[in-house]
């Protein structure tokens, strides 16, 4: 057996720079910050931070519309700065992934300023630009995943140009040669300065239909959804040419040691498997959304993480994503109890798992008044819950004026006060010393990082698996009910963690086990 990667092993920690900490008091964050908190994320035990972007950008749409992708916008910090990260993180045996966004830039970017110039432009080619359709507007009927038409008029040029997301955020044609090789350069350039992977934002609609078909009706669709979900993407989204890009960028990955690539991949559950190999490698970690869209009982997590598994190459490596940017917070869903055994399980169940900054805090959703939005989605989509500030709101560290976020008012609104690092930690019962403990946990017990993963069956509202690795075997039950529970399927062993944290480590158990409400135990079998 190879030795496994360190991807394979570790906890990755999702970091937004503008909500982790503000150094220079214009209430955002910044590197500098993000620096002076580095012993923490050491403390808490994750092994990589996955950054999102810090390049130069407009913020119309938190910072994924890039005008530079080799440089780092001054608001958050300099190159030097940067440098300075990763030569920390790596000092702490900690890995750093950034941010790719290959599908668009920011309007303001030289490329796209040069290929909006004339159609005569060498860059020209480098979007997609159409003619208007038979009746003048626009040549399809392509919407915006912010609403409206897919397509701006350009009154230089006399075309409209294509936009899967804002309209100042024009996409690239990955079909053109040059812009693959470009942004295969920009790949270069930040492996060079020692990042150990990327997170690629927007992966499956890289590519187009070049006969600019129109997308359908979804039959299933109504007025419940917002306008842009009315349609099927058929022609827009997953398309084949799309995934042949992705093993271009692979390549380009491993042209260096030991570096990772993970993407956000569109889709159902069940089409995320061609997004690991087609004819070559495509992604590490296409990562899986299906905890945090999956009803929260015992027989829904059951039979969606078995689809998931399931679902991918029988070589894969399974990955975990319990929060992120674009994702409502968990303990809003599911509550501070639920949110404790949501990280239990994401911790324990075999592959990567992925935590946004604040969870291990089980931060809710912040109050954010309309005088106060920043997403565009909720600007421009308003009323159908689409608002993401509520889950972007910037960390509390302590109970003092914005929590020592920044000595000024921060660029969002915060969560509850008392929800800040220094009472948790301050506290040895609280989520924040329970994810603490499961990630040493990992570290201390091979099985839960390299072992198999055997499914027991779900009975009375308890979710249970078992780990094996090396004759040694660890069985994990999640109590999702809130009353007591028995279980019974199991040899005698020992308390390893309870998600309450108030059972003695090592303690005996026989069965019948009983599990008090909404508690999880990792038990390793045997005296």
């Amino acid at each position: 057996m190879t030795a496994p990667k360190w991807w394979q092993q570790a906890v990755i920690y999702e970091i937004a720079a503008a909500s982790f900490q503000d150094s220079d008091g214009d209430g955002r964050g910044d590197l500098s910050g993000l620096l002076q908190r580095l012993d923490h994320l050491a403390w808490l035990g994750v092994d990589a931070l996955w950054l999102t972007p810090v390049q130069p950008s407009p913020f119309r749409d938190f910072g994924y519309d890039i005008s530079d992708f080799c440089a780092i916008d001054p608001s958050l910090g300099t190159i030097e700065q940067f440098d300075q990260l990763v030569t920390e993180l790596h000092r702490r045996d900690m890995h750093l992934i950034l941010d790719f966004v290959p599908n668009h830039t920011a309007a303001e970017h030289p490329w796209f300023v040069e290929s909006r110039a004339s159609r005569a432009s060498t860059r020209r080619n480098w979007y997609v630009w159409a003619d208007p359709g038979e009746d003048g507007g626009p040549p399809n009927n392509w919407l915006s995943r912010f609403g409206g038409s897919a397509w701006a008029w350009d009154d230089t040029t006399g075309q409209y140009y294509y936009h899967s997301f804002l309209e100042e955020q024009p996409d690239l044609n990955w079909r053109n040669p040059a812009v693959r090789e470009a942004m295969a350069d920009v790949l270069r350039f930040w492996l060079r300065r020692g990042v150990d992977g990327f997170r690629v934002d927007a992966s499956a609609v890289l590519i187009e239909d070049d006969l600019l078909r129109d997308d359908p009706p979804d039959p299933d669709a109504d007025e419940t959804l917002p306008p842009p979900q009315r349609l099927r993407r058929i022609f827009t989204d997953d398309r084949r040419e799309s995934l042949e890009c992705l093993e271009e960028l692979r390549a380009v990955v491993e042209e260096f040691d030991d570096r990772m690539l993970a993407g956000e991949v569109q889709g159902k559950v069940d089409r995320i498997g061609h997004f690991y190999e087609g004819k070559r490698p495509r992604f590490h970690l296409p990562l899986n959304f299906a905890l945090l869209d999956t009803p929260w009982d015992a027989l829904s997590l059951q039979a969606n993480i078995d689809a998931y598994l399931n679902s991918i190459p029988e070589n894969a490596w399974p990955c975990w994503v319990i929060g992120g940017h674009d994702k409502h917070r968990i303990a809003s869903k599911i509550g501070q109890t639920g949110a404790r055994l949501m990280a239990m399980l994401a911790l324990t169940l075999r592959g990567t798992p992925f935590l946004f900054a604040g969870d291990e805090l089980g931060m809710e959703q912040a109050p954010v008044v309309a005088g106060r939005i920043d997403d565009p989605f909720e600007k421009l989509v308003p009323g159908y819950g689409l608002n993401r500030d509520p889950e972007r709101a910037p960390i509390r560290w302590d109970e003092g004026p914005h929590g020592s976020f920044s000595i000024a008012e921060p660029w969002l609104p915060q969560d509850d006060r008392t929800r800040n690092v220094a009472s948790l930690k301050g506290d040895d019962r609280s989520i924040l010393h329970l994810c603490c403990s499961l990630i040493a946990l990992r570290k201390q017990e091979p099985a839960l990082t390299q072992g198999d993963q055997e499914p027991l069956r779900a009975r009375n509202d308890i979710l249970a698996f078992r780990r094996r690795h090396g004759g040694e075997s660890i069985v994990v039950l999640l109590n999702l009910s809130r009353e007591p529970r028995r279980w019974l399927a199991m040899e005698s062993g020992k308390v390893l963690l309870s998600s309450h944290l108030d059972r003695k480590t090592g303690l005996p158990v026989d069965p019948p086990l009983l599990l008090r409400g909404q508690e999880g135990l990792i038990i390793k079998s045997g005296r």
